[in-house]
């Protein structure tokens, strides 16, 4: 089966099942590997606080936050520092699916060829993110996020990070074999659709993020009692999650001068590939991260622990 137009990049072709096996083969072990590999105390603690103690200049976790002004700064800057945490690593895979979205004038307009797929896929992630803070100011302590209790030994906040993970991580996985024409793709003729979808689950990333800077931010959001606040603070929490990636994708465009853009618009197989394996292999390492790794430790089912991280 061919597929032309825009939407030619987002399916492999039929005749190449070889080649699609071995891509998800790979990117499945790759996933796989990444979550044994993925250390949180280095990319939350070492990196992302340090990152946000420099950028704010104090201790980020310790200082309360004093105000709107310092409370939509502080959602910002621990967006930034929190680039790498283990939920939001997936953004990589929105690399292919951007650069395909740019359309046939991406081989030709470098860098503003990232303008369109930039907006659609901050237009996904803004509406999740802002829905959600308003309302979770609204709910307020409710929230299984927000609760410092447990169940069954395990923090009720993290029971939501894992239904919530995996359910990202299962959709990551489906827009991946759906890239590779291994099931039916929705977006096979709407490249745009999917990078707003893409940027709809990044989004979401939120409603289960544990990462103690963000749980600060929420805590502070209902405080306030402004739903208003809580979809800022949100808003500007997951711009700050993407800034970082968008940039170093932008510096690929100009220093490649464009090459990089148009040797993926070349080949619709590679970019299938390319797309189809990003999202295959965070897709896979967000389920065994989230749904195996984590409840081993707590002593629900084994997982390989590596000397440098703790259980």
């Amino acid at each position: 089966m061919t597929v032309t137009g825009q939407g030619a990049a987002a399916v492999a072709p039929r005749e190449t099942p070889v080649g699609r096996g071995r891509v998800v083969l790979l990117a499945t072990a790759a996933g796989v590997l990444l979550s044994v590999l993925w250390s949180y105390e280095l990319v939350d603690h070492v990196i992302g606080d340090s990152v946000a103690n420099a950028l704010l200049g104090h201790d980020a976790k310790a200082t309360a936050i004093g105000g709107t002004l310092a409370g939509l700064v502080f959602a910002f800057v621990s967006g930034l520092a929190g680039t790498f945490t283990a939920c939001n690593i997936a953004m990589a895979a929105s690399i292919g699916p951007m650069s395909q979205a740019g359309g046939a004038s991406a081989t030709r307009t470098g860098l503003r060829s990232l303008v369109r797929p930039v907006a659609w896929l901050t237009a996904g992630m803004v509406a999740v993110a802002a829905v959600y803070g308003f309302v979770g100011v609204l709910v307020g302590e409710g929230l299984p996020q927000l609760s410092t209790g447990t169940v069954g030994g395990l923090p009720v906040r993290l029971v939501q990070s894992m239904i919530v993970f995996g359910v990202i991580g299962l959709a990551f996985v489906y827009l991946g074999l759906a890239a590779l024409g291994v099931l039916r793709d929705p977006f096979a003729n709407r490249p745009a659709a999917r990078v707003v979808v893409l940027g709809a689950l990044v989004g979401g990333f939120l409603i289960g993020r544990p990462y103690p800077l963000f749980n600060k931010l929420f805590h502070w959001a209902v405080e306030t009692g402004n739903p208003l606040y809580g979809a800022g603070a949100f808003v500007l929490q997951s711009l700050g999650n993407v800034a970082i990636v968008t940039v170093l994708f932008a510096l690929v465009v100009v220093l490649t001068r464009g090459r990089f853009v148009r040797w993926l618009a070349a080949s619709p197989q590679r970019t299938a590939a390319l797309t189809g394996g990003m999202l295959i292999a965070l897709g896979v390492f967000m389920v065994v991260y989230w749904d195996v790794r984590l409840p081993a430790m707590f002593d629900y089912g084994w997982f390989p622990t590596m000397p440098y991280n703790s259980r």
